[in-house]
């Protein structure tokens, strides 16, 4: 099943679909191969990277990943400077150690190949492993898909879907939803709000207090990636010479009071989301809300309207649950990858999560939070993932900043009455996951059409 776990999960940037998934999947392959005792036979080892993992795959960071998660790495657990270490060792050596501490021969250019030619069948972020012998006979052939936020599955396991955890059913128990309309009648029976139900159908997997202990991590996590961000100056990586600005907009807002509320309001929500994207464009320790490319959004509404609010751990929870179980009705109903739905499913599904959150901080009943989260996506039909040279930085940076204020404007609009919405969150989900079928792949985290074409490169 899908947990709010899952849809928060920490890890590195500047990727969960990209860089996240490939790493748990060359850590998975690795594991198969130990498990089933072949690994000692294995001299070499062959790896392709399809769809939108070639196209934008330098720019993601996706090879070094791959390195990484063949090399004992967790995302969760990663040090930026070790990781760095380790690859600059392998390039020097051209040597994997691998965690079992058997040492293979393995060239970065000759044994990572990029793809463009194979489509990959049944999602967009395909990815290739073999595993030889000293004889060239192949010990092991396994296709795996990275399919957003940090999410992976085996073709076998895209092929039998909901049959296992890592492409995820729903919630499980007496609170079991599959859609925005039976989680609402769920707390209409029991009259729950929609973070209790969640809560309980985490309880079929854990005591409450390692739920709630979690996510306190979570949100001490998201945090510590905002303090990071508005202190670290300089030139993000990848060519494109974009200068971080949330550390000058940081000490511009802190010494001079703005002139009204909506000035603070949007300059505190834009300077936290880009403070979290820079951060992530850099390679740091960010939390995938849902996915890495959209993590500014949900942690910038959390510090400015609960941190700095000095708000109790009970919103924090509340807050942080409701905008789970938003997160997993996208995953359920419809895919939160940018391969898959262009950035709607990203930046769109993560201001929707951060409209129902905050509007259920602010003491909204479900049907209203819900409608923030209808508001909250919308909006964002068939938002294109154009990223400019493959880097997660033009337009996302700013793209998170936008959306968080539009986050905050969802949730104040669903609050202003009692009235149901024409418009339903099951039904606005289903027309993001048709737009997202119908969008040209250009638009879909390929870099070939959009402001990735226009844009010219430095």
């Amino acid at each position: 099943m899908i947990s709010a776990l899952d849809i928060f999960r920490i890890g590195i940037g500047p990727s969960s679909s990209h860089t996240v998934g490939p790493m748990r999947i060359a850590a998975r392959f690795l594991a198969d191969l130990v498990k089933s005792g072949t690994v000692g036979q294995v001299t070499r080892l062959k790896i392709g990277l399809l769809g939108s993992l070639a196209f934008t795959g330098s720019g993601h960071r996706t090879p070094e990943a791959v390195y990484l998660g063949l090399l004992g790495f967790k995302p969760e657990t990663t040090d930026p400077e070790e990781a760095e270490t380790a690859l600059k060792d392998l390039r020097e050596t051209k040597c994997l150690r691998l965690p079992s501490g058997q040492i293979m021969a393995f060239d970065p250019v000759a044994d990572l190949i990029f793809d463009y030619d194979t489509p990959p069948k049944l999602h967009p972020n395909g990815m290739t492993l073999q595993a030889l012998d000293a004889a060239g006979q192949v010990l092991a052939d396994q296709t795996y898909y990275s399919t957003g936020g940090g999410f992976i599955a085996s073709q076998k396991q895209l092929e039998t879907p909901l049959a296992n955890d890592l492409v995820g059913g729903g919630p499980e128990g007496p609170f079991a939803f599959t859609s925005a309309a039976q989680l609402l009648e769920l707390c209409k029976e029991y009259g729950l709000s929609v973070a209790e139900v969640l809560l309980a159908c985490e309880d079929r997997n854990r005591d409450r207090g390692e739920t709630l202990a979690a996510l306190d991590a979570i949100a001490e996590a998201m945090a510590a990636c905002i303090a990071r961000g508005l202190v670290q100056k300089g030139i993000l990586p990848g060519g494109l010479q974009v200068r971080r600005r949330a550390p000058d907009l940081y000490e511009k807002l802190t010494s001079s009071p703005q002139s009204n509320e909506r000035e603070a309001l949007f300059d505190w929500l834009n300077v936290y989301a880009m403070a979290v994207n820079e951060e992530n464009a850099a390679g740091g320790r960010v939390v995938t809300a849902p996915t890495n490319g959209a993590a500014g959004i949900i942690p910038a509404i959390l510090r400015f309207y609960l941190l700095d609010a000095k708000a109790p751990p009970s919103a924090v929870h509340t807050y942080l649950l409701t905008a789970a179980a938003i997160g997993i009705l996208y995953k359920q109903r419809a895919s939160i990858s940018g391969a898959e739905m262009g950035c709607q499913g990203e930046v769109g599904v993560a201001c929707s999560m951060a409209a129902g959150g905050l509007a259920a901080v602010w003491g909204g009943s479900p049907s209203q939070l819900t409608n923030a989260a209808e508001i909250g996506m919308e909006h964002n039909l068939g938002l294109t993932c154009d990223p400019v040279g493959g880097l997660v930085q033009i337009p996302c940076i700013e793209r998170n900043a936008l959306a968080a204020v539009k986050a905050a404007n969802a949730a104040r609009l669903a609050l202003q009455t009692d009235q149901p919405a024409r418009v339903t969150l099951d039904q606005v989900i289903e027309t993001m996951r048709q737009t997202g079928l119908d969008m040209s792949s250009k638009y879909k985290e390929t870099s070939l059409g959009g402001l990735a074409v226009n844009v010219v490169e430095c």
